[in-house]
Formats: C-alpha cells, structure tokens, sequence
C-alpha cells in the first residue's frame, strides 16, 4: 500500500460517512475540473494555496457533475447515495477532512459554505440526461 492510500485509508477510518471511492473520485474530479478550466499545475512543482491552480467549491461541483455523469450516466444518482453523498455539502466535508489530513490545500477564503446547496444531486444527475453518441461515418 502506497503512503498515499495508507493515509486517505486513514481519512476514511476516521470518518466512514462516506465510502473511500467518494474519497477517490473527488481526486478524480479535481483533476477533470483543473483540466476542464486550463488550471492543471506542472507535476515537478509544489502547489501553494490560492495558486493559479485553485479550483472554487461551485467550480469543483460543476466538475463533479460533469464527470459522475459521464463515468456512471444515469446511475450515478445511485452511486453517490451508496458512497454516503446526499448533498452538495457532502463533497464539502469530503474535501474539507482532506484539507485536514493535508491531501488538499485551501485558500483563506474557502469554506464549507461553497458547497452548500448549489444544486439538487436528484435533478442535476436525472433530469434532462442525454446519452451522447458518437457521430460515425
């Protein structure tokens, strides 16, 4: 077991609310939404807080949004209740217990209060779901 997954197992021994996979994805998520927005920081550098790198709570939201769409389509409705997730606010404790063992970094004007009913997880993962495909020749 890597340094790494010893301590995020660490974060989910002390706090089983939600499922080591919340854990994971939310790192997932993170790097599609620094991606997405042009913000992904070098891999050979040290990331300082409030870098151009950051990522806002509403931004980090959109973002995993987006992805539990396109990783789990209409189930991931279900997928979030199975890893404990029933509010947007949830993903702020995920990200705020990181915060606190260090696995991710704040700005002084971060709160939980940015992950706050910004959107309804039943609506935004439901309604209006489209399947894209793939234009072929």
């Amino acid at each position: 077991m890597s340094m790494y997954q010893a301590r995020l197992a660490e974060v989910v021994r002390r706090h089983p609310r939600y499922a080591l996979e919340a854990y994971e994805f939310l790192f997932a998520a993170l790097a599609y939404t620094q991606k997405k927005l042009g913000r992904v920081p070098p891999d050979d550098q040290p990331i300082e807080p409030g870098s151009q790198y950051h990522v806002s709570g509403r931004e980090l939201l959109e973002g995993i949004r987006d992805l539990a769409l396109r990783e789990f389509g209409l189930m991931a409705r279900t997928v979030f209740r199975l890893w404990g997730i029933n509010r947007t606010e949830d993903f702020g404790h995920i990200v705020f217990h990181l915060i606190d063992e260090n696995l991710m970094s704040k700005t002084e004007q971060d709160s939980l209060e940015d992950f706050r009913d910004i959107y309804d997880l039943d609506e935004a993962l439901t309604k209006g779901y489209r399947i894209a495909l793939d234009e072929t020749e």
